[in-house]
C-alpha cells in the first residue's frame, strides 16, 4: 500500500484538502486509544469523500470511514490505514419540508437534535445524548430510551460498492436491532433525511433535558469509553448479567467494568486495546459460565 503515492495524488486533485500522516487514533476516539493510521483526510464534502475514496481504490487501499470515533476501539501500535473523518467536515444540517431535516453523515446526532428542538420539531429527543455521528448512528440504528434511528430516518444517500452515488428509501435500510443494509462497510453514508413531528420547542426541551439527567446518573460519562460495550441479549440486559457475575469494578490493566454502569468498558488511564480486548474476553466467559448467556459486543474493533 503507497501512502506516498495516495497522498501525493490527493494533494494533487484537491490542493485544500487536509491530510495527516501517521496520526494517533487516540486522539480521534472516544476510548482514547488507538496507534497511528499511516494516513488521515478529513473532506469537506462529499464529493471530497467520494474522490478520497477515489483515489484510495486505485492506490489498492481500503479506507475506514468514521465519524466522531465513539464506537471504535483501534490497536495500539502503527496501522496501515487511510482513516477518513468525516466528523466536522460534512456537518450540514438543514431544514426540509414542513417536518423534516436533512443532514450530512459526519453531523453530531447531539447537534441535530438541538436544530430539531428549536425549529420545534419532536421525535429526536432520545438522540440528543448519543455522542456519535448520523452516519455511524445510522449505520448501527443507534438508540436510546425507547427511540432508535429507524423511527426517523425515511431517505439516506450513500455511495455504493462501486462508489456510485445512490438512495435508499424506507425498508432498504433493512434496520434491525443495531444493524442496518450499511452496518457492513461497503456502502458510504453521505447524509440522511429525517421525518419529525411538530412538537412546543419548550416541552421537546424539557424531554432532551429529562433524558441527560437519566444519562448523567447512570453511565459513566466522565470517563473515556465506547459507549454501552454489548448488545443487549435476548431476554435480559448486558449489565445486570455482567454485575450478577461479579464483575462490576474488574479491571485488567487500565480497562475496567465501569463501577457506575457495568455495560461499560472504561479506560481508567492507560488503557491499550490490548487491556480491553482480554478484559471484553474475560466478561464473555465469565458471563457465559455463570449465565449460559453469550454476549455480543457492540463496539467496533478496527485491526492493526
Amino acid at each position: 500500500m503507497d501512502f506516498d503515492l495516495l497522498q501525493k495524488n490527493l494533494r494533487d486533485t484537491m490542493p485544500g484538502i487536509r491530510l495527516s500522516r501517521r496520526e494517533p487514533m487516540s486522539r480521534h476516539t472516544s476510548f482514547r486509544i488507538g496507534g497511528e493510521a499511516a494516513l488521515m483526510a478529513f473532506p469537506r464534502t462529499s464529493g471530497e469523500l467520494a474522490a478520497i475514496c477515489a483515489a484510495a481504490r486505485r492506490c489498492g487501499i481500503s479506507p475506514l470511514i468514521f465519524g466522531n470515533g465513539t464506537n471504535l476501539l483501534v490497536a495500539d501500535g502503527p496501522l496501515d490505514i487511510l482513516a477518513v473523518k468525516t466528523f466536522d467536515g460534512l456537518s450540514e444540517i438543514r431544514l426540509s419540508g414542513e417536518n423534516g431535516i436533512y443532514a450530512s453523515s459526519g453531523a453530531l446526532l447531539s447537534k441535530i437534535a438541538v436544530f430539531a428542538q428549536k425549529n420545534g420539531l419532536a421525535g429526536l429527543e432520545f438522540a440528543h445524548g448519543i455522542p456519535g455521528t448520523l452516519g455511524g448512528a445510522i449505520s448501527m440504528n443507534a438508540g436510546a430510551y425507547g427511540g432508535e434511528m429507524k423511527d426517523v430516518v425515511v431517505m439516506t444517500e450513500y455511495l455504493d460498492e462501486n462508489l456510485l452515488r445512490k438512495t435508499a428509501s424506507g425498508g432498504e435500510h433493512a434496520f434491525e436491532y443495531r444493524h442496518s443494509a450499511f452496518s457492513n462497510g461497503g456502502r458510504i453514508i453521505l447524509g440522511s433525511l429525517l421525518k419529525l413531528s411538530k412538537g412546543e420547542p419548550e416541552k421537546i426541551r424539557e424531554r432532551m433535558n429529562e433524558l441527560s439527567e437519566k444519562r448523567k446518573a447512570s453511565q459513566p460519562l466522565d470517563i473515556p469509553s465506547a459507549g454501552s460495550t454489548f448488545k443487549r441479549p435476548k431476554g435480559g440486559y448486558a449489565a445486570a448479567l455482567i454485575d450478577e457475575a461479579g464483575l462490576k469494578g474488574y479491571a485488567i490493566g487500565g480497562a475496567q467494568v465501569s463501577e457506575k454502569h457495568a455495560g461499560f468498558v472504561v479506560n481508567r488511564g492507560g488503557a491499550t486495546c490490548e487491556d480491553v480486548l482480554r478484559l471484553i474476553e474475560h466478561i464473555k466467559s465469565t458471563v457465559f459460565e455463570k449465565s449460559g448467556i453469550l454476549l455480543e459486543t457492540e463496539i467496533k474493533y478496527i485491526g492493526g
